[in-house]
């Protein structure tokens, strides 16, 4: 919204920075962050007094859970989504489709999150809205983002073909890091791909948050490694340097990653151990549909897989768990997903949550030099 103040400019005056995406990127973080400070408080006072009891505890799970987690009120990701719509709508340019598209799947996935919370409060017990209804409703929403980034990609091609030497035609198309002159043509067997990489992040971010802030901060790091790719395939300059492929209004997509770190820093306040509220589904969702439209849109979905491998091996860990059992009746892990492993095995929960963070950092940093590698 910002963004249109430089109509005002002369070209050499205050206004003149709203032209730039890093300083709008910056106003977006400081944005969310404040937000969060200010309205954290007051929202958990709220979410305690309306409910009661806070989120169920899984009784087969941890057993510490049930003693120092009891109580503790959940959708907190209601922060983090009120800060981040907030910010990207005040600081970044709304006349640029990927910036609608992440911001859709984000509320939508949210929406669906917020209804799972609701009912398992409401019931008292940690089964909320039935999986199969959720997994409908996220494929539908994925499916929908999936065709909607083809047509930006689809447009961008018809516009940029003329104006860009040896400009690469991506709509439909997947690209792949290290081997940057690669680009396979799925048709619109893309729609179904970036629907596995959308809902796959969705539920491998759900899954792996499971300890007090140990999904918030890989989350953020993904976000602000994502929020780099999106800048540089959304210029020329950068993306011809890197011989990466070009994605013309991509670079808006750095606003929401700002956005989405300030407002996940504000909700970290709240959440560190011992947390005084829980993201729930509704931020759970919420960010990892955010992680996976960013990635479809930049055309990075294979480097999300590394950026975001913490919450892969996540995911895994409770597929391998689930199908391992029902083969043969016995357990991989002591308990999945693998964070509660390492809960089982006597590790403290800072000890894991921390390690997870290391881990989501030096995953970060390989995904990153996939720019530059070839």
């Amino acid at each position: 919204m910002l963004y249109w103040l430089t109509g005002l400019s002369d070209g050499g005056d205050i206004f003149n920075l709203f032209r730039y995406i890093t300083f709008r990127a910056g106003g977006a973080f400081f944005t969310a962050l404040i937000f969060g400070f200010l309205f954290g408080r007051p929202l958990i006072n709220l979410l305690r007094k309306r409910q009661g009891r806070g989120q169920p505890i899984r009784e087969d799970g941890p057993a510490g859970h049930l003693l120092t987690k009891q109580g503790t009120p959940t959708m907190g990701g209601v922060l983090i989504l009120g800060a981040l719509i907030v910010s990207t709508l005040l600081w970044a340019r709304l006349d640029i489709g990927y910036v609608w598209l992440v911001l859709f799947v984000t509320l939508a996935y949210g929406l669906i999150g917020f209804a799972d919370d609701f009912a398992k409060v409401s019931k008292g017990n940690h089964k909320g809205v039935p999986g199969r209804i959720r997994l409908v409703l996220g494929l539908v929403i994925a499916a929908a983002a999936g065709g909607w980034a083809m047509y930006l990609q689809g447009v961008a091609d018809a516009d940029q073909v003329a104006r860009v030497a040896e400009y690469d035609l991506l709509a439909g198309r997947l690209a792949l890091p290290v081997f940057k002159d690669v680009l396979i043509n799925l048709g619109w067997v893309f729609v179904p791909f970036a629907v596995l990489v959308i809902v796959g992040a969705a539920n491998a971010v759900n899954l792996t948050d499971g300890l007090d802030g140990l999904a918030i901060m890989p989350v953020m790091i993904a976000a602000g490694t994502l929020g780099v790719i999106a800048y540089a395939v959304g210029r020329v300059d950068f993306s011809t340097y890197l011989d990466v492929h070009y994605v013309p209004g991509t670079g808006e997509l750095l606003v929401f990653s700002a956005g989405l770190i300030g407002g996940g820093l504000g909700f970290l306040w709240y959440n560190a151990p011992p947390a005084a509220v829980f993201m729930g589904d509704t931020g759970s969702l919420a960010l990892g549909g955010a992680l996976g439209a960013i990635a479809v849109s930049t055309k990075h979905e294979i480097v999300l897989a590394i950026v975001g491998g913490l919450f892969v091996v996540e995911a895994l860990s409770v597929i391998i768990q689930v199908g391992y059992y029902k083969r043969t009746g016995k357990r991989v892990f002591l308990m999945a997903p693998i964070h509660h492993h390492f809960e089982k095995k006597g590790w403290a929960e800072p000890q894991i949550v921390i390690r997870f963070w290391i881990i989501s950092l030096i995953l970060a940093l390989i995904g990153l030099a996939t720019l530059k590698l070839r």
